[in-house]
């Protein structure tokens, strides 16, 4: 399952998800696939 973040397109900083709803033509929302963990020997 893939959690959602959201970037500013102007800066590249991190936003919330809120903010991407209140201004949409200035974010972009991604979807990030979760990290596997590696095993160590």
């Amino acid at each position: 399952m893939a959690n959602k973040v959201a970037r500013s397109a102007v800066t590249g900083q991190y936003v919330t998800l809120e903010y991407a709803e209140k201004h949409p033509k200035t974010t972009v929302v991604e979807k990030v696939k979760p990290t596997t963990k590696s095993s160590k020997k």
